[in-house]
């Protein structure tokens, strides 16, 4: 086995690029969010679901993914989903493209389907996991609705609060923490 000696992340082969022999996550850059990693071919999708600037709703949502010591995983991908009946939008970003180890994304607020909370379908894929996560994202200043929710309130009370993204002057944050005792909810689906 070759140790790696250099400054480099323990996550990447050698010569700073992945090998086959590292676990789930070494994919992510070259196969699924390339031009974030400064491949020179294009990504399917990016982070930016709508034009923050031709879009006059558009929404910034920022957050971190969390492992269970409070450790900010640096290499994690995170994909979006959005689906209200009026708009399909999707996203995915990596982690290591930000210089804080933030996801970013640009898109608008779903609106309410049959009296529902809004909310946005997430997908966690990250190193060690062989199957990704699923979770959503709901809105804090959507009270009311959240209350009525069917899904949400499948979820004990005290850990709802792991799918409510804060409202900030710019959008809204959103933690995942993957585990540990802040763990944001997980769905089988």
């Amino acid at each position: 086995m070759l140790e790696n000696t250099s400054n480099e992340s323990p996550h990447r082969g050698l010569g700073g690029y992945q090998t086959p022999s590292q676990t789930v996550g070494p994919y992510f850059a070259y196969g699924l969010s390339s031009e974030q990693y400064l491949y020179d071919f294009k990504q399917l999708a990016g982070n930016q679901m709508v034009n923050p600037i031709d879009e006059k709703e558009a929404i910034t949502i920022t957050g971190k993914v969390f492992d269970g010591e409070g450790v900010v995983i640096p290499d994690a991908m995170i994909e979006v989903w959005h689906n209200d009946g009026e708009k399909q939008l999707f996203g995915r970003f990596g982690t290591g493209t930000d210089a804080q180890n933030r996801f970013i994304f640009h898109t608008v607020k779903p609106t309410s389907v049959n009296g529902q909370a809004p909310y946005l379908s997430i997908i966690v894929f990250m190193r060690g996991q062989l199957i990704h996560s699923y979770t959503r994202l709901y809105f804090a200043d959507e009270a009311e609705l959240n209350s009525k929710d069917e899904v949400l309130n499948v979820v004990p009370e005290q850990r709802r609060s792991t799918l409510i993204a804060a409202k900030t002057a710019n959008g809204y944050h959103f933690d995942i923490w993957m585990q540990g005792e802040n763990e944001t909810v997980f769905f089988d689906i």
